[in-house]
């Protein structure tokens, strides 16, 4: 289960990670990165699955999958990092195996992104 230490609940972090973090997308996800400059706190999760995605069911069975597929991958997420995690209409019909391998895609896809924005600094 991810704990409230690992998940984004405030609108000021949403806000922060999609204006200054990284952006990558695949065919059922859109996911946003950034590494906080205080990395003092554990890498933290958020997820976005608005209505376009389906009903109250369809979003909630999606939100599950999505934070089941997080769970197993936060160790893998740098200390004081934020990764926002956007489902895509189309996630809907997405089996679990499938948004497995865009997560795992996301990830290392945001982390390449942020690193070479690092260096042009």
């Amino acid at each position: 289960m991810i704990t409230a230490a690992h998940r984004i609940r405030s609108g000021d972090d949403f806000r922060r990670v999609f204006k200054a973090g990284v952006r990558v997308r695949s065919g059922h996800l859109m996911a946003h990165s950034l590494i906080d400059s205080d990395d003092s706190h554990a890498a933290r999760v958020g997820f976005i699955v608005s209505k376009a995605v389906g009903n109250a069911v369809v979003r909630n069975r999606v939100k599950r999958r999505l934070r089941e597929i997080m769970r197993v991958r936060l160790d893998s997420l740098a200390p004081g990092a934020l990764f926002v995690v956007r489902a895509l209409p189309q996630a809907a019909e997405a089996e679990f195996a499938q948004l497995e391998s865009e997560v795992t895609m996301l990830m290392d896809k945001a982390q390449k992104k942020l690193e070479s924005r690092g260096r042009r600094t």
